[in-house]
C-alpha cells in the first residue's frame, strides 16, 4: 500500500460502526503515515485535509483520511466524544498496517480525538488542525488539558481569527503552534485579507512538511 501511488479506499469494522480510510500513498520511500480525521460538522473534503493529502505523499508521507462511522452511516450530527474515540481506536490497527510510525491527526473534533488517544495508541506524534480550544464565546470552557496531555511531538495549526480559540489564547506548552493569518475555524480567509486562500493553505502544508521532516 505504501508503494502504490493510486488512491485506495478501505472499510474498517469498529465497535462504533464501519469507518472508512482513503489512502493517499507516498510517492516513494514512505517513512510515516499521517492519519487525519474530520470535524463534527464536515467530512474529509475539508480544504486543509485535501491540501495535505495532495502535498504530503511527495515528501515520503502516506496520508490516510479517516471517516468516522457516523459520517459513513450518513448521519448529520457527531456522537459523543467517547464514541468518536471508540471509532478512532477501531481503525488504528489498519493505520499501523503499513508498518510505519503513525502521526495521529485531525481537524477540530478530530484533533481532540487524536490528542485524547495518542498515548494509549502509541502515536508517533499529533497534528491538530483548528484545535477547538473552547466553544465560541465561552473561553472559560477550556479544552487545553486535552492538548497539554498528549505526551508526544505535537503541531497545532490555528487560524488567526478562529472563534474556537485564537493563537494568542493558547496556553504555554511543549507543542508547536503555527498561525494561519486571518483564517477562521475552517481555515478560510476573507477576500479582503492580504493573502489568498491558496496562500493560506500553503502556510498549512509548508508547516506540516517541515514538521514531519523533523520526525524521522
Amino acid at each position: 500500500m505504501t508503494h502504490d501511488t493510486t488512491e485506495t479506499v478501505q472499510s474498517v469494522e469498529t465497535d462504533a460502526g464501519i469507518a472508512r480510510i482513503t489512502w493517499h500513498p507516498a510517492v516513494r520511500h514512505a517513512r510515516l503515515v499521517l492519519a487525519l480525521s474530520h470535524g463534527a460538522g464536515g467530512g474529509i473534503g475539508a480544504r486543509d485535509l485535501q491540501a495535505l493529502a495532495a502535498e504530503l505523499p511527495a515528501h515520503g508521507v502516506t496520508v490516510a483520511l479517516v471517516e468516522q462511522p457516523w459520517r459513513v452511516a450518513g448521519k448529520k450530527v457527531a456522537p459523543a466524544p467517547k464514541t468518536l474515540d471508540t471509532g478512532w481506536r477501531g481503525i488504528w490497527p489498519a493505520l499501523t498496517g503499513p508498518g510505519l510510525p503513525v502521526i495521529a491527526g485531525g481537524r477540530s473534533a478530530g484533533a481532540r480525538v487524536a490528542c485524547r488517544t495518542a498515548g494509549e495508541l502509541g502515536a508517533h506524534a499529533v497534528l491538530a488542525l483548528s484545535f477547538p480550544l473552547h466553544p465560541p464565546g465561552k473561553p472559560e470552557k477550556s479544552r487545553a488539558d486535552e492538548l497539554l496531555g498528549v505526551g508526544v511531538p505535537t503541531l497545532v495549526v490555528q487560524g488567526g481569527n478562529d472563534p474556537f480559540g485564537t493563537p494568542g489564547e493558547f496556553p504555554e506548552g511543549s507543542y508547536e503552534l503555527v498561525e494561519v493569518p486571518h483564517a477562521d475555524h475552517g481555515l478560510a480567509v476573507p477576500k479582503r485579507a492580504d493573502l489568498t486562500q491558496d496562500e493560506a493553505l500553503a502556510v498549512v502544508t509548508d508547516a506540516v512538511v517541515r514538521w514531519t521532516g523533523t520526525l524521522g
